[in-house]
């Protein structure tokens, strides 16, 4: 999927990070239906290049933490298997590190809100094959879900610079990223205002 849009399901800070990714290993990439037993999966098929797919569903951050548990599988599937020919365990010491290497730019809080990333900082030390085998993982980034779909929004850093939302009752038009925080602009009063870049917004 040469032509997909990572920051339309990604943190936009993670966008080029993800794109690279996608262009700088051979791997074929589509956007998945919910399925209830995975989150995303890696494959590899006779005379064709590794495919990952990714639940088409996921809030930004369980997208991202997927897809590059995915990017680790193909890593591993050119590094280790066919290059020098070794068995490896799907989920074993190669894959544990090849994920957390992946994980390193994104640890970071213009991508992840300190809930999700305190717990992600340690689940990448020692990364499990499922982040559901880290039940503090597991909860931090659900409930990111649990919140996007009973309020029908959207974290702020999601916002293209520009785009225009209602925060607490106020329209803003969102600005530039200040580290963990985005400036934006009351709309009534013209006022500037630091919103932090996690919060969750109405997209207008």
């Amino acid at each position: 999927m040469k032509n997909i849009s990572f920051g339309l399901h990604v943190p936009s800070a993670a966008s080029a990070y993800c794109a690279a990714l996608f262009n700088n290993h051979n791997f074929a990439f589509s956007l998945s239906r919910p399925r209830r037993t995975r989150l995303g999966d890696f494959t590899v098929k006779p005379g064709l290049i590794p495919k990952i797919t990714v639940n088409a569903n996921l809030n930004p951050y369980n997208f991202l933490v997927t897809y590059l548990h995915e990017v680790a599988h193909c890593v591993v599937h050119y590094k280790y298997r066919r290059t020098l020919r070794k068995r490896v365990a799907p989920h074993g010491a190669e894959w544990k590190y090849e994920f957390g290497v992946l994980l390193q730019p994104v640890l970071n809080e213009n991508v992840f809100p300190e809930d999700i990333l305190v717990h992600l900082i340690r689940y990448s030390h020692n990364p499990s094959a499922s982040t559901g085998g880290d039940q503090l993982l597991f909860n931090a980034l659900r409930q990111y879900d649990d919140q996007a779909i009973s309020s029908g929004r959207v974290a702020l850093v999601q916002l293209h610079e520009g785009s225009n939302f209602v925060f607490q009752n106020r329209t803003f038009t969102r600005g530039i990223l200040r580290r963990t925080r985005i400036l934006c602009t009351d709309k009534a009063s013209k006022r500037l205002y630091t919103i932090p870049a996690h919060a969750l917004v109405e997209a207008c």
